[in-house]
């Protein structure tokens, strides 16, 4: 049950019909994985946090630049040097120390990330690269995990749900197939703040929903964002019958 401390914590939460105590009560008992604690990890992290998820496992190998801090909010300039798991971990159990935190410093190999994934109820993929991304869909098709996918770069982002446990959804490998070599990154390209927090805060709704069981998730569908234009497109997308990641999965 929750405790007279959760039920003040989480109030204003529980007092919506479509959370309501059963919702918290299954936060509560959720696990979520966050690969990256950059630009969209760092929104998603705080507001799950915040939000009571049980146990959050926070994956990143990098430490905290200077150059993070235009974006990466959940650091600060006293982070500067460490680990960004290190830094997160402070913030974090600052905001609720009535959450699991989970580190992972190290690069997840193919193994430790399919036992990583393999470990929780929900992947949110927060990283800014493409051979990553590629290797947690896998995973969580592997796995029978939804994944929250999120990407930022310039002045737009994108935003989907891929959740292997539906038979009509596709995956990330689906939609963008190979990818392209010639990728950019935001130390290359840059990136707005706001855009990455924006994306980020969608993707923790997202998870918060599939968690707790309540709206309509974001599956089948790719949300495109152009910050320019203060703009929001929606595209239908098809699970691919032929798709190398998850036609077989489905087969």
């Amino acid at each position: 049950m929750l405790s007279d401390q959760e039920l003040l914590r989480y109030s204003r939460q529980v007092l919506l019909s479509q959370v309501d105590i059963d919702g918290q009560l299954r936060l509560k008992h959720s696990r979520a994985l966050i690969i990256g604690l950059g630009g969209l990890g760092s929104p998603v992290a705080l507001y799950l946090a915040a939000a009571g998820v049980g146990e959050l496992h926070l994956a990143d190998f990098d430490t905290v630049d200077l150059t993070n801090l235009q974006r990466q909010v959940m650091h600060d300039t006293a982070s500067v040097g460490l680990s960004k798991v290190d830094s997160a971990l402070q913030r974090l159990q600052a905001i609720n120390p009535e959450i699991t935190l989970v580190p992972h410093r190290q690069a997840l190999d193919e193994d430790s990330l399919a036992a990583a994934v393999a470990a929780v109820d929900l992947v949110l993929d927060c990283s800014d690269n493409f051979t990553t991304r590629e290797a947690v869909n896998a995973a969580c098709v592997a796995a029978g995990k939804p994944l929250v996918s999120g990407a930022a770069i310039r002045l737009e982002g994108q935003l989907s749900v891929f959740d292997p446990r539906r038979p009509e959804s596709p995956c990330y490998h689906c939609l963008y197939g190979h990818g392209s070599e010639a990728e950019l990154t935001c130390s290359e390209a840059g990136v707005v703040g706001p855009l990455v927090g924006l994306i980020g805060s969608l993707q923790a709704l997202e998870a918060l929903k599939l968690l707790a069981g309540f709206g309509e998730p974001l599956v089948g569908r790719l949300l495109l964002v152009d910050a320019l234009g203060t703009r929001f497109r929606e595209l239908r997308v098809k699970r691919d019958p032929g798709c190398a990641v998850c036609g077989k999965a489905h087969a």
